[in-house]
């Protein structure tokens, strides 16, 4: 999988509350600059990896996100995507604004978008004819002496926009645009830009989320067989699967509805929870990928016979505790937040917790598989004494029906 990283970087109110984030494009974990060539492909990016891949939640929780945009970008369909109760659009000040562009930011602004001028250091002509659409002007306070940025403020209070200070690097700074009555603020003597890290999931794999979402939510089957079509491996792994299973039946099953029927929802439910396991970019299976299937497999049918001792005729119980065990090396495999994981699955509260916190009874029984697996007797003991149900001589039973199981169903998920 693929690193993906983000910057992002406090803005605060005069009272130094965290009021918005700004989002850098980022190469790399360790640089606080970027290397690229094309503002909209840095741009681009940083719209895919703050929605698509980290979540925009995880990265701006309930503040607003400043996003660098141009005028190709402003001109294109990629600012329909970007919703304008989480980002303000921020442009440069040195950039040219003709009609077609202020026309469209009009329109953009009618439709409940916000805008930054970033960069401002002079109030001329060109950005006169763009303020009637502005919000907020980042006014780069680095740049002028005390003369120039008092004068500039005072020119600017005659128009209706906030006034954000930035590049902000001094304590001396810090108190002087805050007597100039700047409403907001930005830069290092407040906060360095924070990096994100994170890995690219595959489609496959996010298409496989998608369907597990839709088999847990009792979805339509032709919703279902849609999402399939969208992915012909997955397709043609399910008929080979299915063919291969009901090898006594009269005649070869070749339709993808079919399948889904003959297998029932709670078999391919969790057929999708092992192919999560086994998809890899360019068909490669590697050894991690393999390794964490037969963990996570076993996982799953280890907590299904754990629960099945505990409370022997609750079948949602089991199966919760089946799905808890193959879900939590999920987020290592996607490299994405469990979090995520979660949300997108609509996962009940019982199971949220297990995987999340450890919580509840599921979460202790998770807890005693992990112990085990990590050879940590002690531990395993006294999980034991707190489950109060099973003994050291029941648990290696139960871990050897597991293996044997994941040992058979192999085959069938590659």
């Amino acid at each position: 999988m693929e690193n993906i990283f983000l910057g992002k970087q406090p803005i605060l109110d005069r009272n130094q509350n965290l009021i918005a984030y700004e989002l850098f494009f980022r190469s790399n974990a360790k640089d606080d600059t970027a290397i690229f060539n094309d503002d909209l492909a840095a741009t681009a990016n940083v719209i895919v990896n703050a929605y698509g891949h980290f979540g925009i939640q995880n990265v701006l929780g309930e503040q607003r996100g400043f996003i660098n945009v141009n005028k190709e970008l402003i001109l294109s369909d990629i600012v329909d995507l970007l919703p304008s109760k989480h980002v303000v659009l921020e442009m440069k000040s040195s950039e040219k604004f003709d009609d077609e562009f202020i026309e469209q930011c009009t329109e953009l602004k009618k439709a409940g978008h916000q805008f930054a001028l970033d960069g401002v250091v002079i109030l001329n002509d060109e950005i006169q004819r763009i303020l009637p659409v502005i919000n907020i002007v980042k006014i780069d306070v680095s740049q002028l002496d005390k003369t120039e940025l008092n004068g500039l403020v005072n020119q600017f209070k005659r128009w209706p926009v906030l006034l954000l200070a930035e590049k902000v690097e001094t304590q001396e700074l810090a108190k002087e645009c805050m007597a100039l009555g700047f409403e907001m603020f930005q830069g290092y003597f407040f906060a360095k830009p924070e990096n994100i890290a994170g890995k690219r999931a595959d489609p496959a794999k996010l298409s496989l989320l998608k369907l597990l979402q839709l088999v847990m939510s009792d979805s339509d089957i032709e919703e279902i067989d849609k999402e399939f079509k969208r992915q012909p491996g997955l397709s043609y792994n399910l008929l080979r699967m299915v063919n291969s299973a009901a090898s006594g039946l009269p005649q070869k099953i070749n339709s993808i509805k079919q399948s889904i029927m003959l297998l029932g929802r709670k078999q391919l439910q969790r057929w999708i929870q092992l192919l999560l396991y086994t998809t890899e970019n360019a068909g490669n299976c590697d050894s991690m990928a393999n390794a964490l299937l037969q963990t996570a497999a076993t996982r799953g049918k280890l907590m299904e016979l754990i629960a099945a001792i505990e409370r022997p005729h609750d079948k949602i119980h089991h199966e919760r505790a089946f799905m808890v065990g193959i879900l939590s090396l999920l987020d290592t495999l996607l490299g994405i937040e469990m979090q995520q994981i979660i949300d997108k699955l609509g996962i009940p509260e019982d199971m949220s917790d297990a995987l999340l916190n450890r919580g509840g009874r599921l979460g202790l029984e998770l807890k005693l598989v992990e112990a085990s697996e990590a050879s940590e007797p002690n531990t395993v003991q006294s999980l034991l004494g707190e489950l109060g149900f099973l003994n050291q001589s029941e648990l290696t039973d139960l871990e050897l029906e597991a293996l044997g199981w994941v040992n058979r169903i192999g085959e069938a998920a590659n």
